[in-house]
């Protein structure tokens, strides 16, 4: 299955459309490598994407043979090896201004 695809029907990505914008702007990045949203996707294969606020890594358990998947299914496809929340750089620097004021 391509990988914009299997982004799409696990969820981690809501429309298939957002998935290969992220895989042609180098978010997503397959066994370490920014990879185009066509490659496909097989089982043992480590997936990190990088969105505005959160990076996601997750390893490939199994290939999906279908063109759907029901929500309760989708954790017997992958499993989450680490989820991050990232605080965007505007927060910080309000962050820095609240704590300069303190002086």
């Amino acid at each position: 299955m391509r990988l914009d695809k299997y982004l799409q029907v696990t969820g981690l990505i809501k429309r298939r459309v957002l998935a290969s914008e992220a895989c042609r702007r180098g978010l997503v990045r397959v066994n370490g490598i920014a990879v185009k949203p066509t490659r496909e996707v097989a089982a043992g294969d480590s997936i990190i994407i990088t969105l505005a606020r959160r990076e996601i890594e997750v390893k490939v358990l199994q290939e999906i043979k279908g063109i759907s998947l029901k929500k309760a299914l989708r954790s017997e496809y992958f499993e989450t090896v680490r989820d991050i929340a990232i605080t965007p750089v505007s927060e910080l620097d309000d962050f820095w201004a609240e704590d300069s004021k303190d002086d």
